[in-house]
């Protein structure tokens, strides 16, 4: 359905980034191309370019936007968490709910993360990660802190370890794993990943 052309340009904005995460659920990012974009919109490529740059400008913008989305899904749920272990859970299952209701978004993730060089996309990319486990790990001490998991933990090892395990998940889900399978899948790794800690029942 053509797009409405009366949008703001941050309406525009918002409609160019879903619609390319929508496009990377279904195909390899890196072959998606701004005639792709303006055509599921159902607008010319000269209407893209009223709002980004480029395709790399449009690229930036999801990267940007997944960062920003993301990381406030995982404080929210940290915050409504009773204590800093179920915090750390709450953000384990919101993380995975995120890209069960986003697969675009972990496949532009990975995408991202194996173009060669250093552009800002992919920096921006390595930032997500970085905040994410600092998040983790952060959470991590302040569950030590009050003895609810092991004294010697290493945190950051620990927080390395917790988002492996959710990039194990994606991958899951990438090869064709129907959601209900990964919902079930994630609580049990969860749980292992929580025995590792020492955590108390």
């Amino acid at each position: 359905m053509p797009s409405n052309p009366r949008q703001s340009t941050g309406s525009r904005q918002a409609e160019i980034i879903a619609t390319m995460l929508a496009l990377a659920a279904a195909r390899n990012p890196a072959d998606i191309t701004t005639t792709d974009i303006a055509k599921a919109m159902g607008v010319t490529q000269g209407a893209l370019f009223r709002h980004f740059s480029s395709k790399e400008a449009i690229r930036l913008a999801v990267a940007e936007w997944i960062e920003a989305h993301l990381m406030a899904r995982l404080g929210e749920a940290r915050q409504a968490a009773p204590d800093a272990l179920q915090g750390l859970e709450a953000m384990f299952l919101a993380h995975v709910q995120f890209i069960r209701e986003l697969p675009g978004v972990p496949r532009f993730v990975f995408a991202e993360l194996q173009q060669p060089g250093d552009s800002p996309v992919r920096q921006c990319v390595q930032k997500i990660m970085q905040r994410h486990r600092q998040t983790v790990a952060e959470a991590l001490e302040s569950a030590k802190a009050v003895q609810l998991i092991r004294l010697d933990l290493d945190c950051h090892a620990a927080a390395a370890l917790f988002l492996g395990a959710i990039q194990g998940l994606v991958i899951q889900t990438m090869l064709g794993e129907v959601p209900a399978e990964i919902d079930e899948r994630a609580r049990g790794v969860l749980r292992l990943y929580l025995c590792g800690l020492g955590a108390r029942p």
